[in-house]
């Protein structure tokens, strides 16, 4: 089966590179504020005519320093304007470049250097800057690393250091010999140029540079827009890692396109605060921060005075009929209608300006499948949340339009894209905002690209209104010794809406008999309900082996257990000593289960699921935040289910 959609978006971006926007923006917008920065507490605004000349001179200053076209510059570092500063002055000299997410250790630094062959580093402070200097010597392609924050940095003296500023000066001096310069590198890029390598995420292995155009992110963009219209008089906030492609599909680009503004708040831990203050229009997250964020509701009213807590009762079964009312696009009633003023006044309103969700107009999910009843508790409140569907390989898929919200599909396919579902039930995707192959590997991009597809390795299914039902990953997709299929994201997903679980991993496979999960709980939250509950206990590991503990767990499962057919349904689980971590490799940066990983790491355990039950003895590798290896011993217990 096939399908494709065509809309019509009005936009002037045909043919263009990313920094032919900046400079039609400039031309258009010039005085108007492009960026938002908070520091110290006070947003500073950055104009299209300042933010045009931060990439212009640090684009000639690169020049000055050596760059040359072709050249993969790697930046690394929290969302600030400097990153994509620097980002875009690489592309405007016909460089490429690559990002390392902020959180990654030493050795995935040097392997992103090692393997993009990176000859310049853009970091954003000492931190980042002394994960360099730590494999110098193993990184020597890097001429210079580049800081644009200064604090802790003014006693390195290192000829391999230069500021931001500094490579600035640069630029302005070169630009006294070389005038025009900037412009001409600018008019001579080719929508077909590449313009970043995206590192996929690294499910299944190595990470992958994802080669992709210009014209392949700009197309993403536009067909994001022509379902969510935004323009120079709305906000945006970013909070997506720079470093993963959806910045650049959902928030990066789309700013460009439209001159919408885009914040950065002060620090990751201040994100909730900032967009409080901010306001923005639309936001998007991935489907952890949607379920954290549904988390902290559900802890706030577990902690809420009983009054507050009696209204939050009282008026979420109608926030629950008034979604349901809009997913089938009914009007509601008189009485609804009343019931839906009292209840956005005296809850919805406060609740959602608490989120900092007030002026949203619509909101979007991404990355991976957002758990169903997360799902209809946002749309409960109020907010309009729609799923979209993207891969760094694809672009934008999929998306929800206004009106034609269905909670069990993805959307329908997006701007200019044709879907095609194979008789194994693999999907494969055609149009311009594909990516054009893996950096440094043919084998897998001819494995990927073929006959002008891109085979996605998604299982995926097409419903009578044309929109795509997301499986799972076709490898992941599980089945039993008896022959029962099974789908480990859906079942992850619903038991992350619990306020107790923070994650897990559900188990299966053609030699088991049937589907068992290895659970991560969340230990603030559990640990505030064994207070409440005067039930004592010492660290994560003594409180996750408590009976009661399995007991309320154990609720969840049999609440997922409903929605599953009989012999896909949860038997065992066993609640784990620790939790994942992707600086254990564990997950990826984007927070995904690297599940090939996790099945041979703690194939002990899953043996011992698998076996008489009981307790298990399990002796787990733990990698310390400075460098420091060190292991875990202890008893874990198997928990059955009644199905």
């Amino acid at each position: 089966m096939s399908i494709k959609t065509k809309e019509y978006v009005q936009t002037d971006s045909y043919n263009k590179t990313i920094p032919q926007l900046i400079l039609q923006n400039r031309e258009k917008w010039g005085d108007s504020p492009a960026m938002c920065m908070k520091e110290y507490g006070v947003w500073q605004r950055y104009s299209w005519d300042e933010y045009y000349e931060k990439v212009k001179y640090f684009s000639l200053g690169l020049i000055n320093l050596g760059l040359v076209k072709g050249d993969i510059v790697c930046i690394i570092g929290d969302n600030e304007p400097e990153w994509f500063w620097g980002e875009f002055a690489v592309q405007a000299a016909g460089g490429i470049a690559t990002g390392i997410f902020v959180d990654s250790i030493p050795s995935e630094v040097k392997y992103i250097v090692t393997h993009s062959g990176a000859k310049f580093a853009i970091a954003n402070d000492q931190e980042q800057v002394d994960k360099f200097l730590e494999i110098r010597e193993e990184i020597p392609e890097i001429r210079k690393v580049i800081y644009w924050d200064p604090k802790g940095l003014k006693n390195y003296d290192d000829p391999l250091l230069i500021s931001f500023i500094e490579v600035l000066e640069l630029g302005k001096d070169y630009e006294q010999s070389n005038p025009g310069l900037f412009e001409k590198n600018v008019s001579e890029g080719k929508e077909g140029d590449i313009a970043f390598v995206y590192y996929t995420s690294g499910t299944t292995g190595l990470p992958k540079g994802a080669e992709i155009t210009h014209q392949a992110l700009i197309s993403t963009a536009r067909g994001f827009i022509s379902r969510y219209p935004l323009d120079n008089n709305d906000d945006l906030i970013s909070n997506f890692p720079a470093a993963w492609v959806g910045d650049s599909f959902f928030a990066t680009i789309p700013h460009l396109l439209t001159g919408a503004r885009i914040n950065f708040p002060e620090e990751p831990d201040t994100i909730a605060e900032d967009t409080r203050e901010v306001g923005p229009n639309f936001v998007i997250y991935g489907p952890r921060q949607w379920e954290s964020l549904v988390r902290e509701i559900q802890v706030k009213i577990m902690d809420a005075h009983p009054i507050k807590r009696f209204f939050y009762n009282l008026f979420m079964p109608t926030g629950y009929k008034l979604a349901e009312l809009g997913f089938a696009n009914n009007k509601p009633n008189l009485l609804w209608k009343i019931m839906s003023f009292i209840a956005y006044y005296l809850l919805f309103r406060p609740l959602k300006d608490r989120l900092g969700l007030s002026n949203v107009r619509f909101a979007v999910t991404g990355g991976s499948v957002l758990s169903l009843d997360t799902f209809r508790l946002i749309h409960a409140i109020g907010i309009e949340l729609r799923q979209n569907y993207a891969s760094t390989e694809a672009g934008l898929i999929s998306s929800h339009g206004k009106g034609e919200i269905d909670f069990e599909s993805v959307g329908r396919p997006a701007l200019d894209t044709e879907v095609r579902v194979t008789d194994e039930g693999e999907m494969l995707v055609r149009s311009i905002s594909m990516f054009s192959g893996y950096l440094h590997n043919e084998e897998k991009t001819r494995e990927t690209l073929k006959n002008g597809w891109c085979y996605t390795g998604d299982a995926v299914s097409i419903n009578e209104n044309g929109h795509l039902i997301f499986m799972d990953r076709l490898d992941h997709m599980g089945e039993l010794s008896n022959g029962t299929r099974y789908a480990p994201q859906y079942i992850e997903g619903r038991l992350r809406f619990s306020p107790y679980i923070k994650d897990v991993m559900v188990i299966g496979g053609k030699d088991k008999d049937f589907v068992s999960a290895v659970i991560n709980m969340d230990f603030s939250m559990v640990g505030k309900w064994a207070e409440r509950n005067h039930i004592p206990y010492t660290t994560f590991v003594d409180l996750s082996q408590k009976e009661q503990v399995a007991d309320l767990i154990h609720h969840d499962l049999e609440r997922v257990n409903s929605y599953l057919p009989e012999g896909a349904k949860v038997q065992r689980f066993v609640l784990l000593h620790k939790e994942f971590d992707a600086d254990e490799a564990e997950l990826t940066r984007t927070r995904k289960l690297r599940r090939e990983f996790m099945e041979e790491r703690y194939h002990n355990l899953i043996k011992g699921i698998y076996g008489d039950g009981g307790e298990i003895k399990v002796e787990a590798a733990v990698t310390y935040r400075d460098g420091r290896t060190g292991t875990v011993t202890t008893s874990i217990r198997v928990w059955d289910i009644q199905t």
